[in-house]
């Protein structure tokens, strides 16, 4: 079982971010998922492209970074956050270049989805 708490980081902690934190946590880890300006509600597109795979976001809401999150990661994997991403020293960072999946197609979140599928199982 992986034993750093990974803090995922995206903008709007709706889609990419979240999708992340529910492939880690099936993984095992100590994981937690944040937007550096965290919207309303998770993209409709993302829960049901999730939810085709068994996961079920329905009921999570995007949560606003802040200095608690930050500091309670040993590894932060930021995707797409620019310079509202938080850098603490002490930390690991990963940065995903990853396309943000809002008002996309199913078929390209579904593809988004795969990608950070393939890159949290390469988490170690």
């Amino acid at each position: 079982m992986p034993a750093e708490n990974v803090l995922f980081v995206c903008i709007g902690n709706a889609g990419r971010s979240q999708m992340a934190q529910a492939f880690a946590e099936r993984a095992g880890f100590d994981v937690r998922s944040a937007g550096s300006h965290a919207e309303s509600q998770l993209h409709p597109e993302v829960v049901e492209a999730m939810s085709e795979l068994g996961f079920d976001l329905s009921g999570r809401v995007p949560h606003q970074l802040s200095d608690e999150d930050a500091e309670w990661a040993d590894l932060v994997v930021t995707m797409g956050c620019g310079d509202a991403c938080p850098v603490l020293p002490g930390k690991r960072y990963l940065d995903w270049n990853i396309q943000d999946p809002i008002g996309m197609p199913i078929e390209v979140v579904r593809q988004i989805r795969d990608r950070i599928a393939g890159l949290v199982a390469e988490l170690d």
